[in-house]
């Protein structure tokens, strides 16, 4: 009767045991999402400021070219965004900084990051708006769409 009982109290303790690593896993796997969730929104942000700041005040047609998605080359081929490039290096360098705003997204809970940021730069014969739509699909952001609006001249 006694060897029983002792059977029952170890097979519980180690479905006890079992339970104790099974909670901590989820812990672990819980805490490890909100991380990557949080260092994406992070990177994301730095990264939609890093392309309004390369449009609007650098003109650089290497960092547009090397960051479009494949839907935004084909609506920006290469004409396009020489085009792009010049409009903006015609306006000059901005009066003041950039203040960009926008956020991160996620298309689920921890996945499928979207962005879209805005920012107003004033130049020196007009204002122009610049929007940005970012994903980070595999590897690496990317600008997926990308608008430049000029207010009317001064």
């Amino acid at each position: 009767m006694k060897s029983k009982n002792n059977y029952v109290i170890r097979q519980s303790g180690q479905i006890f045991g079992v339970l104790i690593i099974l909670i901590a896993l989820l812990g672990v796997g819980l805490w490890m999402l909100f991380a990557y969730r949080s260092s994406t929104q992070k990177e994301g942000g730095e990264f939609g400021n890093e392309a309004i700041q390369k449009l609007a005040v650098q003109h650089d047609p290497a960092f547009l070219a090397s960051r479009l998605g494949p839907q935004a080359r084909l609506d920006f081929p290469p004409s396009a965004q020489q085009d792009l490039i010049s409009r903006l290096q015609q306006l000059g360098t901005p009066v003041g900084p950039i203040d960009v705003k926008g956020n991160v997204t996620f298309q689920s809970q921890f996945f499928e990051p979207r962005g879209f940021f805005s920012a107003h730069a004033n130049y020196p014969t007009r204002g122009a708006r610049i929007e940005v739509g970012t994903s980070h699909p595999v590897g690496r952001w990317q600008i997926d769409t990308l608008t430049l609006t000029l207010d009317p001249e001064r």
